[in-house]
C-alpha cells in the first residue's frame, strides 16, 4: 500500500471537514480549512512563483498552522519541501538554499543581508492570501520521487540533506502510527521544532490518522503546557528527555497532576535515562510512556513501551524493539553480521521501506551509509533473544580503556541514580598518565552542595566494574545541549581540553551554581548551631562604609510565622499587592536596615545572599520573600514589627525563608548574551 499525506488530507476534508486538524493558541484549522490552504498555496506556488515538479522550496519551519499548510502546499504542486530551522541564521539559510539548489525561500525572517542570491517570498502573506484559480489539480507522485530534503548536521558538523521519497515518508508515518498506537481521536500537543525529524514524523502521523495536533513554541513555559492540555483536551504529548526535566522542575508538586492528563507521552530525539524511566512510570502510572529511537534517515524505527517494561529488570534499559516491517542486525568491525550481547556490542544496521534514498549531493557518504540495502548507523548496540535493542552510545563515543569497551550511557545511567546528581554526562579522554589509552570523565550537575567526589566514587565502585569508573569529575552549572536538548559531547570535549584536570569548580562556586529557590519545606526545625552559622554569614557580608546598621530578626515559632503570613495576606489583598511563595517555613529571618543609611538596600541584599548560600551549603532551602518591602509601613503590619522589636526607623528589605526542602527547586534557564568584554 502507498499513499501521500496530501492525498489523505484531501480525503479527510471530505470525510471530516469540521474536525480540528492544526491549532496554535487561538488560531485553528479544520481539515477542510487545511485542505483549502494547501490547495491555495500549491496553486499560488505553481502559477505565481513558478514552482514545478522536483523544484526545491525552502521554508521556515514555524510552530504554526501556516507551516503545515506550506509544507503540504509545496508537495501539492510537486515541489520538494526543504525545512529551515526558525532560529536559523542568514548564513545557515544561504548554505542550505545553495546546497539544495532551491528556487524559492518562504520566510518572514529579516533578510537584510540578502543581495539577491535568494528568491524570498513572505510565508505569512502566502498563507493569508486566497488564490481562487485552480491552476492545477493534485497529481499523485511516484513512490520513488523525492518528497523532502531534511538537512541535519549529525555528527560531522557539516549540513547534509537527507533525501526522503514519498514511499519513505509514508512508511515513516505508518511506523509511528503503529509503534505508538495513535487513534483517530487523539489530540496531540507538539512543542518541538518542526524542522526536526522527530517532530515532523509525529506531525505527519497525527494528521494522516485524521487526529488533531496542537502546536506550541517550545517547553520554556510549563504553564503553556498546562493551558494547552486543558483548553484543547490534549490526550498525548511528544517530548524529549531534557524537556521532561524542565517541566518537572517548573511544575514542582503539580507535575503529576498535570502530566497524568495525557493518555500517552512519546519521548524521542534521545533516550530516557534509567532514573527517569523508573521515576516517571511511578509518577504517571496511568500514562503510557514510549521511548522511541529514530533518525532523520529512518524516522522512528525502534519503539519501547516503557510503562510495560518498567517491572522488567533488564528490558527497562532497552532503547526499543523494531516493528515487523523493520529489520535490524548488528555488525562487527569488519562489517559482518554478528551475534551480540552486553560484552560484545556492534554497529547497528537497519533495513525497511522507511529509510532514506541517500544524502543530497553526497555520493561518497551515501555509499558509506547505504550498503546492500542496509542503512548503517554509528550506534553501538546489542540485542537480546526477543529482539530488543540496547544502546551503548555512538561508535565515536565508546571509551576504550586499556582494550575494555565502556559505554558512556551505562556510566550515566548508574551515576544518575546517585542522590546528589541532578544530571551527568560521560566522555572518554586521553589518559593523562598514558597507560590506558582512554579514561572516562564524568561531567556532573549536582542537586546540592552536599555532593562530594568521594561520595559518588564510593557509590559507583559498588555498582560497576573498576575499569568503568570515571577518573575525573567536572562540575558544571548545566550540561551543554543542542537545540533538541541532546547532550553536546563535542562541547564537553572542548571544556575538557580547555580545563583538563584543573577543575575550576571549588566548593564556593559549587554552592553558587547549585542553589535554587525553595518555597516548600519540611516541618523539621533548623538546628540552632547551623542557624547561628548562617546568621554569622549574613552579618559578615560587606556593607557600605562599614556602617553595619542592619538588624536580623529571627522567627521560629510556627504560630507567630503563621500570624505574620495571615496579616500580610490580609493587608496585601486590601492594597492589591501580590504575595507569592510564602508558605510555612520553619524559620523566617527579617533583614532590616536604618532608612537613614543610603546603602541600606544594598547592605541587606548582600547579607541575604550570604544567608541563602550558607543555608544551601548546609543542605537547607531558602527563598527571598518581598511583601514587607511594599507593606512594611501599613498600620497593622507596623504594629507586628514593633512587637518584634524592629525599630521604627528600619525598613524590612527582605524576609529570608529557611528550612529543609520538601522538594527540589526549579532549574531555570539562564540568559547567555549578558556578558560583554571591552578590549
Amino acid at each position: 500500500m502507498f499513499d501521500t499525506l496530501v492525498n489523505r488530507i484531501l480525503r479527510l476534508a471530505e470525510d471530516q471537514p469540521d474536525k480540528l486538524a492544526v491549532a496554535f493558541k487561538k488560531e485553528q484549522l479544520t481539515f477542510r480549512g487545511l485542505a483549502d490552504k494547501m490547495i491555495s498555496i500549491g496553486n499560488h506556488l505553481a502559477a505565481v512563483n513558478g514552482v514545478k515538479q522536483g523544484d526545491r522550496v525552502l521554508f521556515t519551519a514555524l510552530s504554526k498552522p501556516e507551516m503545515a499548510a506550506a509544507y503540504l502546499g509545496i508537495q501539492y504542486c510537486g515541489g520538494v519541501a526543504v525545512f529551515v530551522d526558525k532560529n536559523s541564521t542568514f548564513e545557515s539559510a544561504v548554505k542550505i538554499y545553495d546546497d539544495a539548489g532551491a528556487i524559492l525561500f518562504l520566510t518572514d525572517k529579516p533578510m537584510k543581508d540578502n543581495t539577491g542570491n535568494m528568491n524570498v517570498f513572505s510565508l505569512r502573506q502566502l498563507y493569508e492570501a486566497d488564490f481562487p484559480k485552480r491552476y492545477l489539480e493534485y497529481s499523485m507522485p511516484e513512490p520513488e520521487e523525492m518528497a523532502e530534503l531534511l538537512f541535519t548536521t549529525g555528527t560531522t558538523g557539516t549540513p547534509k540533506g537527507v533525501i526522503l521519497t514519498y514511499k519513505a515518508v509514508y512508511h515513516i508515518l505508518s511506523n509511528t502510527i503503529e509503534g505508538i498506537g495513535i487513534s483517530a481521536d487523539e489530540i496531540l500537543l507538539l512543542p518541538l521544532p518542526l524542522n526536526h525529524s522527530f517532530a515532523l514524523r509525529v506531525l505527519r502521523a497525527v494528521l494522516y490518522r485524521g487526529a488533531s495536533v496542537v502546536l506550541q513554541n517550545g517547553f520554556a513555559f510549563a504553564k503553556e503546557i498546562e493551558n494547552n492540555r486543558i483548553a484543547y483536551h490534549c490526550t498525548a504529548l511528544a517530548a524529549v528527555p531534557a524537556s521532561m526535566e524542565i517541566l518537572r522542575g517548573q511544575m514542582q508538586d503539580k507535575f503529576e497532576e498535570i502530566m497524568r492528563g495525557f493518555r500517552y507521552i512519546e519521548i524521542g530525539a534521545g533516550s530516557l535515562t534509567m532514573e527517569q524511566r523508573k521515576r516517571l512510570t511511578k509518577q504517571l502510572p496511568d500514562t503510557v510512556l514510549y521511548n522511541t529511537w529514530g533518525s532523520s534517515e529512518t524516522g522512528g524505527a525502534l519503539f519501547l513501551n516503557v510503562s510495560e517494561a518498567a517491572d522488567h529488570p533488564v528490558r527497562i534499559g532497552a532503547v526499543g524493539k523494531p516493528l515487523s516491517c523493520v529489520e535490524v542486525k548488528v555488525l562487527d568491525e569488519s562489517g559482518r553480521e554478528m551475534s551480540s550481547d552486553a560484552r560484545h556490542p556492534g554497529r547497528m544496521a537497519l533495513k525497511g521501506d522507511m529509510q532514506m534514498a541517500g544524502y543530497w549531493n553526497r555520493e561518497e557518504l551515501t555509499k558509506e551509509t547505504l550498503r546492500d540495502g542496509w542503512l548503517l548507523t554509528s550506534d553501538m548496540v546489542y540485542t537480546d533473544d526477543e529482539g530488543y535493542v540496547y544502546m551503548l552510545g555512538r561508535a565515536d563515543d565508546i571509551i576504550n580503556v586499556g582494550g575494555e569497551k565502556v559505554s558512556p550511557i551505562e556510566v550515566e545511567n548508574i551515576a544518575g541514580q546517585y542522590e546528589a546528581v541532578r544530571e551527568c554526562a560521560c566522555i572518554g579522554v586521553l589518559d593523562p598518565k598514558e597507560v590506558l589509552g582512554q579514561v572516562p570523565v564524568l561531567f556532573v550537575v549536582v542537586k546540592d552542595a552536599a555532593f562530594t567526589e568521594a561520595g559518588i566514587a564510593k557509590f559507583l565502585s559498588n555498582h560497576m566494574e573498576r575499569y568503568k569508573l570515571p577518573q575525573h569529575y567536572i562540575l558544571l552549572p548545566e550540561l551543554p545541549r543542542n537545540h533538541m536538548g541532546k547532550i553536546d559531547r563535542k562541547e564537553l570535549h572542548k571544556i575538557w581540553d580547555a580545563q583538563g584536570e584543573n577543575d575550576l569548580m571549588n566548593p564556593v562556586m559549587q554552592a553558587l551554581l547549585t542553589r535554587r529557590s525553595i518555597r516548600k519545606f519540611k516541618e523539621e526545625p533548623v538546628p540552632k548551631d547551623i542557624l547561628s552559622m548562617i546568621l554569622s554569614a549574613g552579618f559578615h557580608a560587606p556593607t557600605g562604609h562599614n556602617m553595619q546598621t542592619w538588624r536580623f530578626t529571627v522567627l521560629q515559632n510556627k504560630e507567630k510565622i503563621m500570624h505574620l503570613k495571615n496579616v500580610i495576606q490580609k493587608v496585601a489583598g486590601e492594597q492589591k499587592v501580590h504575595v507569592y511563595g510564602f508558605n510555612e517555613p520553619p524559620c523566617l529571618i527579617l533583614i532590616s536596615n536604618d532608612v537613614r543609611n543610603p546603602n541600606g538596600c544594598q547592605d541587606a541584599s548582600c547579607a541575604a545572599e550570604n544567608i541563602f548560600l550558607a543555608a544551601h551549603s548546609y543542605g537547607l532551602g531558602s527563598t527571598w520573600l518581598n511583601p514587607l518591602f511594599y507593606l512594611g509601613d501599613e498600620t497593622e503590619i507596623r504594629e507586628l514589627l514593633d512587637s518584634y522589636g524592629i525599630p521604627r526607623n528600619h525598613k524590612v528589605w527582605c524576609m529570608a525563608a529557611l528550612g529543609y526542602p520538601s522538594m527540589e527547586g526549579t532549574l531555570l534557564a539562564k540568559k547567555k548574551d549578558v556578558v560583554f568584554y571591552v578590549d
